[in-house]
């Protein structure tokens, strides 16, 4: 199953607040031990909301909000995706985090992914190929841009 693993805001990562150099060393070895047990499919820290904008549906209407956004305990600071066996080990791995902002409390959220199957018959054969034929071309083209 794959999951995603997200590392929810706080006061000090919306003011900005950059991580120490010991939390950086913390986190690439952390990193470093999901890429070994083959469990990492991407990740990265965000900046702060004051960086980024919001889109609102509206039927056929969009309207743009700019950051920064109101209750930094509703907004992802960072995340991964991981693919492991189940909701267990994704809690087991997330429990052997360094904590990302240790000069405040701080939560992280699990969540699974969606997989085509999950749609049942409501996703035809068709769609479900050409989803994933769409993600190994997009899966491409990123690796050929590095």
């Amino acid at each position: 199953m794959r999951v995603m693993v997200i590392v929810k805001a706080t006061p000090g990562s919306e003011a900005g607040a950059l991580p120490t150099e010991e939390l950086l060393r913390e986190m690439t070895a952390y990193n470093e031990a999901l890429v070994k047990a083959g469990i990492l499919l991407a990740g990265d820290g965000l900046k702060p909301s004051k960086d980024g904008a919001r889109v609102r549906f509206s039927g056929k209407q969009r309207t743009v909000t700019d950051g920064p956004f109101a209750e930094a305990k509703e907004l992802v600071a960072g995340f991964w995706v991981w693919q492991v066996r189940s909701m267990e080990e994704a809690i087991e791995w997330v429990k052997r985090c360094p904590n990302p902002m240790p000069n405040e409390d701080s939560d992280i959220e699990i969540r699974p992914l969606f997989e085509a199957e999950d749609f049942g018959d409501v996703m035809p054969q068709e769609l479900r190929d050409r989803e994933k034929q769409l993600f190994e071309e997009a899966a491409a083209r990123n690796a050929s841009r590095q």
